[in-house]
């Protein structure tokens, strides 16, 4: 795997997992959504003119433009599994950013991953 092939998966990764911090970020502002007959349109405008969910949505549009470029590079059995990596990047930004939780098993979950990412990047 060459360096453009590996920033174009890193950044489609980074973006992914950028994105999600804003979804949550979006809707700690919201609280808890329930999608009711009675409250759907406002639930809707709520969740449509939130800035956190907004941009989420845009890092997930350009994240698939990104994509895109890194498959017509790479084969997909190397670059999806790369996609792990976001599981890594989100757990620590989701204990540094919203004070979530790392437990010793999640620590050791996140540690197989990146072997099996590790190991998937060498074999490429």
């Amino acid at each position: 795997m060459n360096a453009t092939s590996l920033t174009l998966i890193l950044t489609g990764v980074l973006l992914n997992a950028v994105a999600q911090l804003l979804l949550k970020a979006g809707t700690n502002v919201l609280g808890v959504l329930t999608l009711t007959r009675e409250q759907w349109l406002s639930t809707g405008l709520a969740v449509a003119s939130n800035p956190y969910i907004v941009a989420g949505l845009a890092c997930y549009v350009i994240s698939v433009g990104v994509w895109i470029g890194a498959l017509s590079r790479v084969e997909v059995s190397i670059a999806y599994p790369m996609l792990s990596i976001g599981y890594v990047v989100n757990a620590l930004a989701a204990w540094y950013l919203f004070g979530e939780a790392v437990t010793m098993q999640r620590w050791l979950g996140i540690g197989f991953i990146v072997i099996g990412v590790w190991l998937l990047a060498r074999s490429a």
